[in-house]
């Protein structure tokens, strides 16, 4: 039964990939062309060898996924169902980090920690999260179902549910429009330092009308 449950669970990371990325042409070029995929199937044999207490073996299957698949994930985290690594070179996914289900992460994004402290520290990714190329997400902090990190954000603070981050440190900008499942719309995310520089250029332009109109009335 243990035997069709990991089948059935690969089949459907599988399937995960070949739904959601418009490059896979067909299930074989999925099952042999995605590093992704790859590191996936090593960790869930090397996270359910590491649960029976087998020492040593886990970190080796860890390593050699690494050295294949450039994508570093550490047996002792806990990655849920339907989990898709889209390019995957450089994600590095540390020893208690917990991820939900249906969770997107892209190339070059570190789940990690602050330290050297011992116990939970790093992320914990609840359901539905999109991660974009590069970002970083850093300690024993969690991100709410349904959000968004933007490429090369840097996120060390919880994030709620339904929430966009982005810069450095990242930072939650509210969404007032619905994104497709599945897509981080790279174009549609709102520049925080852009907004701050156009709200003091309205402030400076309220400020010289006030300024010319006192002069005007003088």
């Amino acid at each position: 039964m243990r035997i069709k449950k990991y089948i059935s669970q690969i089949k459907e990371d599988i399937n995960t990939i070949y739904e959601n990325d418009p490059a896979a042409v067909n299930i074989f070029e999925v099952i042999f062309c995605y590093p992704g995929l790859h590191a996936i199937i090593f960790h869930r044999i090397a996270h359910k060898l590491l649960h029976w207490k087998i020492p040593f073996i886990p970190r080796l299957i860890s390593n050699i996924s690494r050295f294949l698949t450039g994508i570093e994930i550490h047996p002792g985290a806990t990655i849920g169902r339907r989990f898709f690594i889209d390019h995957g070179m450089g994600i590095v996914i540390g020893e208690t980090t917990v991820i939900g289900d249906d969770v997107l992460i892209y190339q070059g994004v570190t789940l990690g920690g602050t330290g050297k402290e011992h116990g939970k520290r790093h992320p914990t990714i609840n359901n539905n999260v999109i991660i974009g190329a590069g970002a970083k997400i850093l300690g024993n902090i969690t991100i709410g179902d349904n959000c968004q990190i933007g490429a090369q954000s840097v996120v060390v603070n919880n994030v709620p549910a339904y929430s966009t981050v982005v810069g450095v440190p990242g930072r939650v900008v509210k969404q007032t429009y619905p994104c497709d499942k599945g897509k981080l719309c790279h174009n549609r995310i709102p520049d925080p330092i852009k907004c701050d520089i156009n709200r003091l250029k309205y402030e400076v332009e309220e400020l010289k009308n006030t300024v010319n109109k006192k002069i005007n009335n003088f």
